[in-house]
């Protein structure tokens, strides 16, 4: 047995280095913060009624009634009357009611009367604030979009004004007759009684 190979048996194949496949990088672009969409209310504007919006909302102008919105600003010169609900609220105007915001900030020129439910409560030099702050027990969480279209699809309320009443007329009351009437005597009557003519045509009788 032969434990040697000759040079004649060894393979012919050629050797080829395998090199490895190039990759393609794809550079990703890094994605841009969504920018936060502010829904404003100007000034010289006048809202009854509840505002709810899963955005900020700044006010300019005077609100009466409820909001509830991830942030809430109330500027300089603005009006707010009811209750507040806002992950975050800042208040440079005028406020009246009830404020549950994890994080409430009374500006230098805010007036504040009523109640605040916060777990952080900034108030700033200046700022008049006349009611009680409370601990808020939980956390406030901001408005879906369920909530919101839940609130678009409700049917509206139908506003009918209440039927003015018509005047009650009451015929003033006719004069009440005396019983007894006095004797009408004819003066045909009494010139025949009074006055009689004689031959002469002169003369009264009694």
């Amino acid at each position: 047995m032969s434990y040697f190979q000759s040079k004649g048996d060894r393979s012919t194949k050629p050797l080829t280095a395998t090199m490895p496949e190039p990759r393609t990088e794809v550079a990703v672009a890094p994605s841009k913060p969504a920018q936060e969409v502010v829904s404003t209310l100007g000034p010289g504007m006048l809202v009854t009624g509840n505002v709810l919006c899963t955005g900020a909302v700044q006010i300019f102008g005077r609100v009466v009634g409820d909001i509830h919105a991830s942030r809430l600003v109330i500027c300089e010169g603005a009006h707010v009357e009811g209750k507040v609900v806002a992950q975050e609220a800042v208040i440079d105007g005028t406020f009246k009611g009830i404020i549950h915001g994890n994080s409430v900030k009374l500006q230098a020129t805010a007036l504040v009367e009523g109640e605040i439910y916060n777990k952080s409560l900034t108030i700033e030099q200046n700022a008049q604030f006349e009611g009680v702050a409370r601990r808020l027990d939980k956390a406030v969480e901001m408005p879906s979009a369920s909530q919101v279209k839940a609130k678009a699809e409700a049917p509206a309320t139908s506003y009918a004004p209440a039927p003015v009443p018509a005047p009650s007329y009451t015929p003033a009351p006719a004069p009440a007759q005396s019983s007894s009437t006095a004797d009408v005597v004819p003066l045909s009557s009494v010139l025949h009684s009074n006055y009689s003519t004689n031959g002469s045509g002169q003369g009264w009788t009694s």
